[in-house]
């Protein structure tokens, strides 16, 4: 039961990394200046289902599997996460819009997308023209203010570091009942597609991805966090216009300062919040395709 994304190609992209080839999937379509969109946990490129092919009628638009979901590559762990840090999933992605002769394209990222976006921008700031991300403050900012609101509503973040196999073996017992509850308590499940929902199920269900999500969340625990004080001691900022867009329902909107968050690590920083929960392009696709439209073209 395939997600529909009308107008689209369905490719493969190989990218050398320090961990080996890594196939990263993607779709693309559409016509103008290149669009990257990158999804969020425990998600695929299928978030973008709804807005994608309104993109594509102004964008060449660029929609991918980050390394460890849907049909990306999903190597094993190292010891030290770098395996799945932010700046190796970044560069997966920016080596496969340059294999696409996108030297400079415009980058939109939702929650763990939304993370690897930050990194790519920070990384490749020549190529980085524009940069969305959508329901979240940056990394470091959420471990260090961190409160007991906050842990209590995004519980997962600390469940999910736990030392390998322990989430993957709890969540492995029973992976219905964890994508259930896990993306039920952000907006309830009935935003999801029949045919997007087997999608996120089967990524759950794979104990090479399950593992891979895991591990996407020890890495920014650990080593991005080694790489965000890194960027915070040398001064680094984003200087490309930076929008931030958050569920005025979610936990982000109730924990954080997301303006001034973003306004501490970039030097063009506006946004607000919208009418939704945590899931944006699923809850108000009409919306984001405004915001997009007004920020991007």
């Amino acid at each position: 039961m395939a997600v529909s994304f009308p107008g689209f190609e369905s490719k493969q992209f190989s990218a050398q990394s320090k961990d080996g080839p890594i196939e990263i999937s993607y779709l693309i379509g559409g016509n103008g200046p290149p669009l990257l969109l990158l999804h969020g946990f425990p998600q695929t490129k299928a978030i973008w289902s709804q807005v994608a092919p309104e993109l594509a009628k102004y964008f060449t638009v660029v929609a991918a599997d980050l390394r460890g979901y849907g049909a990306s590559s999903k190597p094993h762990g190292n010891a030290d996460h770098s395996t799945y840090s932010k700046r190796s999933m970044a560069a997966d992605q920016h080596a496969l819009m340059k294999s696409l002769g996108f030297n400079q394209f415009f980058l939109l990222g939702h929650d763990r997308g939304g993370r690897v976006s930050h990194r790519l921008a920070i990384d490749f700031p020549e190529s980085v023209l524009r940069l969305m991300v959508l329901d979240i403050s940056p990394t470091l900012a959420m471990y260090e203010n961190t409160t007991m609101e906050f842990a209590k509503g995004y519980w997962h973040w600390f469940f999910l570091i736990q030392p390998e196999p322990v989430p993957e073996t709890l969540i492995g017992a029973n992976p219905e009942y964890w994508l259930k509850n896990h993306m039920g308590r952000h907006a309830g499940t009935g935003i999801f597609s029949s045919e997007r929902w087997v999608e996120y199920l089967a990524g759950a269900s794979d104990s090479e991805s399950l593992h891979a999500m895991c591990e996407d969340y020890r890495a920014a625990a650990s080593i991005d966090l080694i790489h965000d004080r890194e960027d915070r001691a040398a001064g680094k900022k984003l200087q490309m216009p930076l929008k931030v867009l958050w569920g005025e329902h979610g936990l982000v909107n109730k924990c954080f300062k997301p303006l001034d968050d973003w306004g501490r690590v970039a030097s063009d920083v506006s946004g607000k919040p919208v009418p939704s929960g945590h899931y944006i392009p699923e809850e108000i696709p009409e919306l984001l395709l405004a915001e997009a439209k007004e920020f991007f073209v």
